[in-house]
């Protein structure tokens, strides 16, 4: 076990001591994590550079990582299981997730309770700093890794631009720790810029930019920062690639969520829990989602000891990629440059990539390690329509539907967004500034994601199997083209339909010659197309290829996972990556008629309100008898859909801040 040590911060009774039904109340302990590893470990050899950083007196290389946990406190009353989540960009999402706090709880060490729901089921929860380029307070935590030493080298910075600013920090959306420029005169350093996702890269002249940075006192030499004369151009985006010698070893992120599982287990004087957990299960959502595929691709849930971290792992809207999580010079807030994260393999079982005539499968390292954890991914709308979400589970040809691993289940939650929608919602992502031309989803689908949780925590504690996979399918025409499924939308009042060819895809990716050792030429050399596939949709638009939660199923208007960039942001013709659009029909027969809304009418499909709830209500009892939902989400389900329909009767719909996850 890697960690040694257990520093204490702050310890106080969780939600000021409530009491959570049958297991009452919890207590929130904070700290830091002190870990040290052998890097000439077999179990620690695909970490990259972790060879090349310093050592202590025994030859182990130490880093620390922020931990929070919430035990109930008398641990007898728990269910003896433990969910450890991987912090989103620094953020604790999973009990504002899980328990469905609102959209107007602030982010903040302490997680608000929501409803109680992960703690009514007793369960200890926990999150771990694995993010190295997070800025860390006490709401944001990180990992603070080893540095590898005299290393100099080429990395690349995406920079998505949304507003004509003239400055922009060398990180992920502006917002992360950035990598320094060796020199801020770097006579190799280049910046590209492309119109969409997948245009062709143009060098912008040396002459037009520098690193450098506008303060109060003029434009002054920074070696984080670039500037560009008279501004970047909104909805383009900018690659920077140039040397640095800064170096962390990002993959020390694997190590901490590896092992901080076999550390909770172990009774010790530094575990905050009794220990003995029956099972732990790891959650991660869009970035950790990917951070957690990868985890299971590099094989590290099999831990030094050969024994198995984590019984069940939830990758929660990932689709299909990994991330850059374990190569030189990784930044790991990275989501959409074409590097590692969106290389082959794509889905669990080995299949063959026509496209690079590789083989291989995301499980195999484990499989060969007899370490496979139960696996369920959950997936909305958006990843399908960024591009990668379909790779999981049809092959590179798109000729064929993969088969299913044994060990793992694969749900779309259709015709939903990225995050689970609400009436309110803003247009703005208060991430990167990025814009939306429409209302935003408003589907709810936390009870299909709380059911998915119980349905892992059955197949591993009793060997009760989930109910079966549900994602769009070659086999039964579930799975369309994105230019089929656009037709449908486009006689609907109002709704901009996204130009195909200016959507996300994927491509292959060619990073050199030392990619194998995680050292990238940049920017990567892009190829041919992988299939980029969506769920069909029916007459209204709504997905066909999932599991349809009474909104979708007893509709009252249409919910897409895409939706176009609002123009003030630049590149109107694009889509706004991980928001959806929901477009209500109109409440009545001349409404529809005025409007030329191919879509029947509300008045028209349903004798009333009554007649519409008692249909939901049937809808969700049978979700709940299927097992896609629980018994006690039937009211939330029928509760939502009845704020929907009164929504769209009145046609009004607010608008409130919303954050982002990715």
């Amino acid at each position: 076990m890697a960690v040694i040590d257990f520093t204490v911060t702050g310890r106080e009774p969780y939600a000021e001591g409530v009491s959570f039904g049958e297991t009452g109340a919890y207590e929130q302990l904070d700290g830091l994590l002190t870990f040290a590893v052998d890097p000439e470990h077999a179990a620690n050899r695909c970490i990259i550079d972790l060879d090349k950083a310093p050592r202590d007196s025994e030859g182990r290389v130490r880093f620390t990582a922020d931990f929070s946990i919430i035990v109930p406190v008398d641990a007898a009353r728990g269910n003896g299981r433990a969910l450890i989540e991987l912090p989103n960009r620094g953020r604790r999402r999973m009990v504002p997730v899980f328990n469905r706090a609102p959209a107007s709880a602030p982010v903040s060490r302490i997680a608000y309770p929501g409803d109680g729901f992960l703690f009514k089921q007793g369960y200890t929860v926990a999150s771990i700093g694995w993010q190295w380029d997070v800025t860390q307070s006490e709401s944001m935590m990180g990992l603070n890794p080893p540095f590898a030493g005299g290393i100099t080298g080429q990395t690349i910075v995406e920079l998505r631009i949304n507003d004509r600013r003239t400055t922009y920090q060398l990180s992920d959306r502006g917002i992360h720790t950035p990598l320094p420029v060796v020199s801020v005169d770097d006579p190799t350093a280049v910046l590209y810029v492309r119109d969409w996702e997948d245009d062709e890269d143009t060098i912008v002249p040396r002459e037009r930019w520098r690193f450098a940075r506008e303060t109060a006192s003029g434009i002054e030499p920074s070696d984080t920062h670039i500037h560009m004369e008279g501004g970047f151009e909104p909805g383009k985006i900018y690659y920077i690639v140039y040397e640095t010698s800064s170096a962390p070893v990002a993959g020390t992120g694997f190590i901490a969520l590896r092992d901080v599982a076999p550390f909770l287990r172990a009774a010790s004087e530094i575990n905050p829990t009794p220990g003995g957990f029956n099972a732990i299960y790891a959650w991660g959502v869009s970035q950790t989602g990917r951070f957690l595929r990868h985890f299971m691709h590099l094989g590290m849930n099999a831990t030094e000891d050969g024994e198995i971290a984590y019984e069940g792992i939830l990758p929660h809207v990932a689709g299909a990629r990994r991330g850059a999580f374990n190569h030189r010079f990784a930044q790991p807030s990275n989501q959409s440059t074409p590097i590692w994260g969106h290389v082959f393999p794509f889905a669990d079982q080995p299949t063959s990539d026509t496209l690079t005539e590789e083989s291989g499968g995301l499980l195999d390292t484990l499989r060969a390690a007899s370490a496979v954890p139960k696996i369920i991914y959950t997936n909305s709308s958006a990843e399908y329509w960024r591009g990668d979400g379909v790779l999981a589970h049809i092959d590179t040809a798109a000729n064929s539907d993969v088969r299913e691993a044994p060990e793992s289940r694969s749900y779309l939650f259709a015709s939903t967004q990225h995050g689970p929608g609400y009436l309110g919602q803003s247009r703005t992502n208060a991430n990167d500034g990025s814009g939306a031309r429409h209302e935003l989803n408003v589907t709810d689908y936390s009870p299909l994601l709380r059911a998915s949780l119980v349905n892992l925590d059955r197949w591993v504690m009793e060997g009760v199997e989930p109910p079966p996979s549900v994602h769009p399918r070659l086999g039964d025409g579930t799975a369309a083209e994105k230019s089929v499924v656009l037709e449908t939308f486009n006689g609907i009042p109002d709704v901009l339909v996204p130009d195909v060819d200016r959507l996300f895809y994927l491509r292959t990716v060619d990073l050199g010659a030392r990619s194998a050792e995680g050292i990238g030429e940049y920017p990567a050399r892009e190829g041919d197309y992988y299939p980029s596939h969506v769920s069909a949709v029916d007459a209204d638009g709504n997905e066909t290829g999932g599991i349809r939660l009474p909104d979708i199923e007893v509709p009252v208007g249409t919910h897409t996972g895409w939706n176009p960039r609002a123009p003030e942001t630049g590149s109107p013709e694009q889509i706004v990556p991980m928001q959806g659009t929901t477009s209500f029909f109109a409440a009545t027969r001349s409404e529809r008629e005025q409007t030329g809304d191919p879509r029947p009418s509300i008045e028209e499909r349903y004798e009333g309100r009554d007649d519409y709830l008692a249909r939901v209500r049937a809808v969700a009892e049978q979700l709940a008898a299927d097992r896609y939902a629980l018994d006690e989400d039937i009211e939330l389900m029928v509760a939502n859909a009845a704020e929907r329909y009164d929504a769209a009767v009145a046609s009004n719909v607010g608008v409130e801040p919303q954050p982002a996850d990715d």
